[in-house]
């Protein structure tokens, strides 16, 4: 059935108005604002058979354009280290990542705080191309521990309501070259 904050997430990234309203009731109107813009441009979200394990994350996110693989954590703290069975989902997710051309994500919610709760990082992978490529570069990475490994800090991930802004604002969307059988033919941006 999965925990209550996948069904929130997902519903959030469904473009669900109430679940987004919901996540973002105590966030400032231009947070809200921003959050909303997934309303038009949803994702289908499902979650993963074999959720957390085998590189798939516990929801898969998938729209026309892009798709994301996301391992949902929530936790008091404001920081979570990897270890054990969390370090092998890592590695799984960015196996999975590489071997197939996608960005997996972390999505972690830090439990009693108000405004945006929700924090998303990347897990870094190799050879992506095209519009994941360039959307890697603005979402920020896990961090590293003085000893170089991997771990969530809330405090380091990008706050939700900006994340659904970059992927769902129409300059974040694909040019693509009309056909119109004439040889100027114009780049158009698909909303």
């Amino acid at each position: 059935m999965g925990t209550s904050y996948e069904r929130e997430l997902r519903s959030v990234l469904a473009g669900e108005i109430k679940g987004v309203r919901a996540v973002t009731r105590s966030c400032s109107e231009v947070e809200r604002a921003k959050a909303m813009r997934v309303v038009k441009r949803p994702f289908l979200v499902v979650r993963a058979p074999g959720s957390g394990s085998e590189g798939t994350g516990d929801l898969l996110a998938l729209r026309g354009d892009i798709c994301f693989p996301i391992e949902v954590k929530t936790s008091k703290s404001e920081r979570i280290y990897l270890s054990g069975r969390t370090m092998d989902q890592y590695n799984s997710l960015k196996s999975t990542g590489e071997k197939c051309g996608l960005l997996p994500l972390y999505a972690f919610r830090l439990k009693g705080v108000r405004g945006d709760s929700w924090r998303i990082m990347k897990v870094e992978v190799e050879g992506l191309t095209g519009k994941l490529r360039h959307l890697s570069r603005s979402i920020p990475a896990l961090p590293l521990t003085s000893r170089g490994t991997p771990h969530l800090d809330w405090n380091a991930g990008m706050p939700v309501h900006r994340f659904l802004s970059l992927i769902c604002s129409s300059e974040g969307a694909i040019g693509v070259r009309s056909n119109s059988g004439n040889s100027s033919a114009k780049e158009t941006v698909v909303s």
